[in-house]
């Protein structure tokens, strides 16, 4: 049986329980850490450990263990990690990659982010830091309006490809998805549900220009079949590519928190949701400004939580650690 600590614990004494995860970090799907808490993230790095809320009971905490002898691997989500770039070398003990997210939206949809031409620019200089391989552009979602039409998007697809060539391998995009959460932010835009047909024609496209621009690519959590265009289904963590980087096989299973079309293997996020202050109208993480607006009031670079302290009636569980990593494939 699990033992659970109440309060605020010393860290030497939160007990662990004995569910053993496979250490691939997620940081984050539910908020732009690069952009908005580097320096929160580097404290926990110093610190070796970081503690999450249950989304679903918010006064049950985990806590991760960040030791680099068993984490596989740092997956970083951002449409803006420039505030990172010159502290990458804080992470040299780990192995990492970037999910980074390049649209064509204007300021509509996207309101906080740096123009194109800035992001653009940070995205060659991770490209150059790190490789091209650990950068994967994300074009993501795909939706259309009055606006924002199939041609537009073509159009912009093209040049982004094309100014992108050779700073990434590969390009991952998905069509919106209308969740309960972001029905209000995006009803002004009038945003039409998309046929298959127009899936299909902008899948095509997008599979011509990707091509053309040795780029491979993929669609992320998609239910249609677009493998006549040979785009497959993603694995945006990717058991694949982190054994790829970092020369040990991986004994990783498919997220079951996931969607059933989601490729992923298991990882543990250690985001909060209503944290990010990208203001895009799309979002499932982050939908109501007025929270995240309260929620940045609580945020404390030196807490182990990313949003709030912990108080006398949350329970902390320490999470087994054990790294995935079998064989390091050292035979030619």
């Amino acid at each position: 049986m699990s033992r659970v600590t109440p309060g605020f614990p010393d860290v030497a004494g939160f007990a662990s329980d004995s569910q053993e995860i496979g250490m691939i970090i997620s940081a984050s799907r539910r908020t732009d850490l690069p952009a908005y808490y580097t320096d929160w993230f580097l404290n926990r790095i110093k610190e070796r450990y970081v503690c999450v809320r249950n989304p679903m009971n918010i006064h049950q905490i985990s806590k991760i263990n960040l030791n680099p002898d068993v984490v596989d691997c740092i997956v970083f989500w951002s449409k803006n990690p420039k505030p990172m770039l010159d502290k990458l070398q804080f992470l040299k003990e780990y192995t990492c990659y970037f999910q980074f997210t390049l649209n064509s939206y204007g300021r509509d949809i996207e309101a906080n982010l740096p123009r194109k031409k800035e992001t653009l620019e940070t995205f060659k200089k991770l490209s150059d830091m790190i490789g091209p391989q650990k950068v994967i552009w994300r074009y993501d979602p795909v939706f259309l309006n009055e606006k924002y039409t199939i041609s537009y998007h073509i159009d912009k697809f093209y040049e982004l490809a094309g100014i992108l060539k050779g700073y990434a391998e590969k390009v991952t995009f998905s069509f919106i998805d209308f969740y309960k959460k972001i029905t209000e932010n995006v009803k002004s835009f009038r945003i039409n549900e998309m046929t298959n047909e127009e899936k299909n024609i902008i899948a095509g496209c997008f599979s011509r220009i990707a091509k053309e621009n040795n780029l491979l690519i993929d669609t992320c959590a998609e239910d249609i079949d677009l493998s006549k265009y040979n785009i497959d289904h993603a694995r945006c963590i990717d058991g694949r590519l982190i054994a790829k980087i970092t020369g040990y096989n991986l004994i990783a299973k498919k997220d079951k928190n996931q969607r059933l079309e989601c490729g992923c293997v298991g990882s543990v996020d250690i985001g909060a949701y209503n944290s990010c202050s990208n203001a895009c109208v799309y979002c499932y993480a982050n939908y109501s400004q007025n929270i995240i607006a309260n929620n940045l009031k609580r945020h404390n670079q030196c807490s182990p939580l990313l949003m709030g302290e912990m108080h006398n009636n949350d329970a902390v569980s320490e999470r087994k650690a054990t790294s995935d990593k079998t064989l390091r494939n050292l035979c030619p």
